[in-house]
């Protein structure tokens, strides 16, 4: 896809991208020693809302990209509750 001159700049979307979901990683690994966190989780679930907003914007102007942050956890921290998405 080419930018056109209202388009974001595609390095630094992509940068913001990787910031938000490498926090989100690091608050998985957190969360799954910590599953009571109520403040971690609701930091991750508004980084889940961050990541996808920012992934949409992407996908307008250069194509698909999918990675981590596209699912919420409930309360108390539910992604370690099995069975796991690829044991179904």
């Amino acid at each position: 896809m080419q930018q056109d001159q209202r388009s974001p700049n595609r390095y630094e979307l992509m940068e913001k991208i990787q910031m938000v979901d490498f926090a989100l990683v690091e608050l998985t690994l957190y969360l799954d020693t910590h599953p009571q966190d109520s403040q971690a989780i609701q930091q991750f679930n508004e980084l889940a809302v961050q990541s996808r907003d920012l992934k949409t914007v992407y996908e307008q102007y250069f194509g698909p990209l999918r990675q981590y942050g596209g699912s919420f956890s409930g309360y108390p921290w539910n992604w370690g509750d099995s069975p796991w998405p690829w044991q179904l």
